[in-house]
């Protein structure tokens, strides 16, 4: 195995995405507006709904049919702050798994058929390495940085959720341990289930945009599963993310064992 040469072109491919801005801006706005504008918005937000006198016991029922575990964690809260670790800690946790996986169908889309239209691909295809060492090298590069954008986006996220709900909490409350095991389990394995499906996609396909929306579907379980959980049908717990994880991390070797094995350069060229 060429390590070598594997890291060359997965630094390769960082540099040259990280030079587009049409990649680049929308990720960083994006990182920006969820995970340091949303805490603030709902921290203010059910400040301001007290002192109009609205009440948020629809949040508090929501909490008692979907998850009344967490009942005597939250004993000691008042409604106000029992809304905001509710929403900030709770129910934001599948929506923030989202985010590396759009960074990791951004960056595989652009793998291949971001090097077709950018006339690159021939060139790439004729290097010295093996069918095996080329697609590892792809799917590296954006595992990398889809794990690196969701840590960023961690330290973020859990430096402004302290910060917005200080007011009303008046201590440091994220992340728990359900957050860790999000963070250190769950997300490392979600770009290579992405990836591993991307990059044989994206070889395939005859430019970015097309890698993009056939790349799109694979997103579809992830939204099912948020959409479930705020809805009441499903509540993910310490238990559900380590089982989650367990199967992410097995679908990840499996589809990046079989990619490594039906990856043939040979008929890139002729796609």
């Amino acid at each position: 195995m060429n390590y070598r040469a594997i890291f060359a072109i997965a630094r390769k491919d960082l540099k040259v995405v990280l030079q587009n801005k049409g990649i680049v801006i929308p990720l960083l706005v994006l990182m920006l507006v969820i995970f340091c504008c949303f805490p603030w918005l709902v921290s203010l937000g059910i400040q301001l709904m007290d002192k109009v006198g609205v009440s948020v016991e629809a949040i508090n029922d929501m909490l008692v049919r979907v998850a009344p575990a967490l009942l005597d964690d939250l004993a000691g809260y008042n409604d106000n702050q029992t809304a905001i670790i509710f929403v900030l800690m709770y129910m934001m946790a599948p929506l923030f798994m989202l985010f590396p996986l759009m960074v990791s169908l951004v960056f595989a889309a652009d793998s291949f058929a971001g090097e077709k239209e950018r006339k690159t691909l021939e060139a790439l295809l004729y290097t010295p390495t093996t069918d095996q060492e080329l697609f590892i090298a792809k799917v590296l590069s954006g595992w990398l940085t889809s794990v690196a954008a969701a840590w960023l986006s961690f330290i973020l996220y859990a430096v402004m959720v302290n910060a917005s709900a200080w007011s009303q909490i008046q201590t440091i409350f994220f992340p728990n341990i359900t957050w860790l095991v999000i963070i250190f389990w769950v997300i490392p394995g979600l770009p290579g289930v992405a990836l591993g499906l991307m990059v044989l996609i994206s070889s395939r396909a005859q430019g970015s945009q097309d890698a993009n929306q056939l790349g799109s579907l694979v997103m579809i379980p992830m939204i099912l599963l948020i959409m479930a959980q705020w809805s009441g049908l499903l509540f993910f717990d310490l238990e559900l993310f380590f089982l989650i994880g367990g199967v992410i991390w097995l679908l990840a070797a499996l589809l990046i064992w079989l990619g490594s094995r039906s990856f043939h350069r040979d008929r890139i060229l002729t796609t």
